[in-house]
């Protein structure tokens, strides 16, 4: 069942609008169908804020069939917003008290801008150790979403990201290797998904920290897992991305080269652009080369010449991902929101109630 619109938030009309069903509070109250209640941490800067949950409460809202979903989004007080973020975040998000309160199936945390070499100077260090180790014991399973996974595999793994020589970004493909886990069961064993990162935590160090990886590519590691196969799952890629995401991205670090905030023109994104929309952008480089060089602003970005071309690879296996995901905490999940489990499931081991009522067997 779809997305119920508990609230007025803008995202609901805005998926509306481009077709997906929002369920009336009203109409869901009509339907004897199980709630689930996700909770998304929204720790994005202010210009991603809207964007990153439009992204994923579409890709919540796309995943699954099986029951009504609340998406209750926050985000940390530490953060630096303008006033017009804090007011959007003051009129349409709850505070992780209210959160806390009455409770979550599952949760959500987004990645995050950060300012210096050490996550652990970071304005939202404390008060997301503190969201996280709440959610170890009253939530059923928590996804991190890349930046949220290295600072989760620092604190409470001991094991610290590492700069890469380059920005990692583009989309690449990916293979399952653990293809017994329920959590990859019915998908593409082969499939794309973008990453944007200058940092990453390698496979071993994965492993190190006793997490089970789950799928991987020539980027590194994207998806993996806790020892106990669901309480923790991790994405060091980016799934929930709209086709244009990486091009908003390129487009902002074209801007940053000819306003002198960088040195060298931005490479592309790696297998994003065909070979028109290449060309279409060698073009124009050089004319945004040519306005450096004269102190000239930059010609207009051809973006309305390149969306139309852009090929989105990766969303319908993030929905298969998203889904299983959302199937086995409904199986596990207490139908009281402030408990994490049935009480027959056993946090330790979740996923042996759907392995025994599935007969599947059990990854290594």
């Amino acid at each position: 069942m779809p997305i119920v619109a508990h609230n007025d938030l803008p995202t609901f009309s805005r998926l509306r609008e481009e077709g997906q069903t929002i369920l009336d509070p009203n109409r869901a109250l009509q339907q004897d169908i199980r709630e689930l209640h996700i909770g998304l941490l929204n720790m994005m800067p202010d210009p991603a804020l809207a964007a990153t949950e439009r992204q994923f409460f579409r890709l919540i809202g796309q995943s699954n069939q099986i029951a009504q979903f609340y998406i209750h989004p926050f985000t940390l007080d530490g953060l630096k917003r303008s006033d017009e973020a804090r007011a959007y975040i003051e009129r349409y998000y709850e505070s992780f008290g209210t959160i806390r309160a009455e409770g979550l199936d599952a949760l959500i945390i987004t990645g995050a801008n950060v300012t210096g070499p050490e996550l652990a100077d970071e304005p939202f260090w404390g008060p997301l150790i503190e969201v996280v180790k709440w959610a170890e014991e009253h939530v059923c399973s928590t996804l991190f979403s890349c930046l949220a996974t290295h600072a989760v595999l620092q604190f409470a793994y001991g094991q610290r990201r590492r700069r890469l020589p380059e920005k990692r970004w583009g989309v690449y493909r990916h293979r399952v290797v653990e293809r017994s886990h329920p959590l990859v069961s019915n998908v593409n064993t082969s499939f794309d998904v973008p990453h944007s990162r200058f940092n990453e935590v390698s496979r071993e160090q994965f492993e190190a920290a006793g997490l089970h990886v789950l799928a991987e590519s020539a980027a590194g590691v994207h998806l993996a897992v806790s020892a106990d196969g669901l309480r923790q799952v991790f994405f060091q890629g980016h799934p929930e991305y709209d086709t244009i995401s990486l091009l908003k991205e390129y487009k902002r670090e074209v801007r940053r080269y000819a306003s002198g905030e960088r040195t060298h023109y931005p490479p592309f994104p790696e297998s994003y652009f065909g070979l028109q929309a290449r060309a279409i952008l060698d073009e124009y480089q050089g004319r945004v080369v040519a306005a450096r060089l004269r102190g000239d602003a930059p010609p207009p970005f051809p973006e309305a010449l390149i969306v139309a071309a852009l090929d989105n690879t990766w969303h319908d296996t993030a929905e298969g991902v998203l889904g299983n995901w959302m199937g086995l905490i409904y199986q596990v999940t207490n139908r009281d929101r402030k408990q994490p489990f049935m009480p027959d499931v056993d946090p330790r081991d979740p996923l042996a109630h759907s392995w025994r009522r599935s007969g599947a067997s059990r990854p290594n």
